[in-house]
């Protein structure tokens, strides 16, 4: 695994949001009225094989809709962002803002207890995680910790055998799982308070991330 040296603040502060925001749907979305996380595909992937294996028809197709769903939004990231590796100046703007209007689409069909509201939060969901997917040879994620945990294991292993620990990968990973922690917390606050319309929070917060990058991608007139 390369040593990374730096990241750049608007990475920092992207990320952190991002995850954060990411958190606060999965908080949404397990104490909505199927408690599925939106964001654990293998949690949903489990379940698709468990409906699978019980013949529950109307389960397998749900399940298979959420995975589906999410593999179009990182379908979608593909084509708008291009490249996998973060860069400022790529269309990321366009992207949030799309995944803006799934999580806002998301509500009133959350709100009637349609599954079809899960499947656009997926779909918003795989739309972010495939827009920020790696920098400098580094993964970087933002809708799950599975690899972020593994990875500080891994770093705390290499630090016990007294090896060269990367610690920028450390300081992303602790940045992400913080962010996303915080994000469950305030997302089951908030789902206190408001239930599924909750989910309007994340996708204000998401549209202004594509706001406020847009912008400063014309003040840094980056092409």
């Amino acid at each position: 695994m390369p040593v990374l040296r730096q990241l750049p603040r608007w990475a920092w502060i992207g990320g952190g949001a991002l995850a954060f925001i990411a958190g606060m749907v999965n908080a949404a979305g397990y104490m909505g009225f199927r408690h599925q996380s939106i964001t654990n595909l293998t949690g949903s992937t489990t379940l698709l094989g468990i409906a699978l294996g019980t013949a529950d028809t109307v389960e397998t197709v749900h399940w298979a809709l959420s995975l589906l769903a999410f593999v179009v939004g990182a379908m979608l990231s593909g084509a708008l962002v291009q490249k996998s590796t973060l860069k400022l100046g790529r269309p990321y703007g366009v992207a949030l803002m799309l995944e803006s209007l799934l999580l806002f689409a998301a509500v009133p069909l959350l709100d009637r207890q349609w599954s079809a509201g899960l499947w656009l939060a997926s779909m918003a969901c795989g739309l972010q995680n495939g827009m920020v997917s790696t920098y400098s040879g580094m993964v970087f994620r933002t809708t799950h910790v599975s690899g972020m945990f593994t990875d500080l294991g891994i770093y705390l292993g290499h630090h016990l055998r007294g090896l060269e620990v990367d610690t920028l990968r450390v300081r992303v990973c602790v940045l992400v799982i913080a962010t996303f922690m915080l994000g469950g917390m305030a997302g089951a606050i908030l789902f206190g308070h408001l239930k599924e319309h909750s989910l309007l929070i994340p996708a204000t917060l998401t549209g202004l991330c594509g706001v406020l990058y847009s912008l400063y991608r014309q003040r840094t007139a980056v092409p």
